[in-house]
């Protein structure tokens, strides 16, 4: 049998893609994993989750990763309920995954806060019918889905390095960081506008465009 594990990186981020990533393997190679010492991408070290993405893939009969660009994320989330939008977005997503992947069983850490319906929405976006266990912390609870929760986490540090080589340090990406925030900030002061890499409908994007917007009132 055939069992998929996928999950997503950097949904919370107001700087750079949100990606998702499913791992393929057979179930007699599972324990391999757990033999690796794969687990929640967020508890290991970066250079931890590098060295185990080489061996993931090694064992993995496929990887399949998406990218979903700031742009893409924005269309869809501006002007409505965000969570909602961006919650059908990922299980769209996760379908197309889950349809390369091919799987007999496929095991996805649930965005939305109830498990069930965003296992119908992945559901409704397959041309096949799979069984899906989706499950909060599945990330934690299955290593199929740590392994893909692994390969999510290093190709977005990857593609957050090539942003901060050619655009300088702007922190994490998240909006708890004050780099980002102040990053941000000097974005709107240097150009007046924000580069294609941030998320222009997140709160904090939209937050600093306004204190710009009520700073340069008072100067007028």
């Amino acid at each position: 049998m055939l069992v998929a594990g996928v999950d997503d990186a950097g949904r919370g981020c107001v700087i750079g893609p949100l990606v998702i990533a499913g791992v393929l393997m057979k179930e007699g190679d599972l324990p391999k994993l757990t033999q690796l010492g794969v687990k929640d991408s967020k508890l290991l070290l970066p250079s931890r989750r590098k060295a185990l993405a080489v061996d993931i893939k090694r064992l993995a009969e496929k990887c399949v990763v998406i990218e979903l660009s700031p742009k893409e994320i924005d269309a869809v989330v501006e002007g409505g309920k965000k969570l909602h939008r961006l919650n059908r977005l990922e299980a769209k997503t996760m379908a197309k995954v889950i349809e390369s992947l091919n799987p007999d069983i496929a095991y996805v850490d649930a965005s939305d806060v109830l498990e069930d319906r965003f296992k119908q929405h992945i559901l409704e976006s397959l041309p096949f019918k799979v069984e899906i266990i989706s499950e909060h912390k599945a990330d934690r609870n299955y290593p199929i889905v740590s392994a893909a929760s692994i390969i999510a986490k290093v190709e977005r540090d990857n593609e957050i390095a090539e942003l901060a080589n050619k655009y300088g340090d702007f922190g994490s990406g998240y909006p708890t960081d004050p780099k980002t925030i102040s990053f941000l900030k000097q974005c709107l002061e240097d150009f007046g506008e924000y580069p294609a890499f941030v998320r222009k409908s997140w709160k904090p994007a939209k937050k600093a465009r306004s204190e710009k917007g009520t700073f340069q009132k008072r100067l007028i």
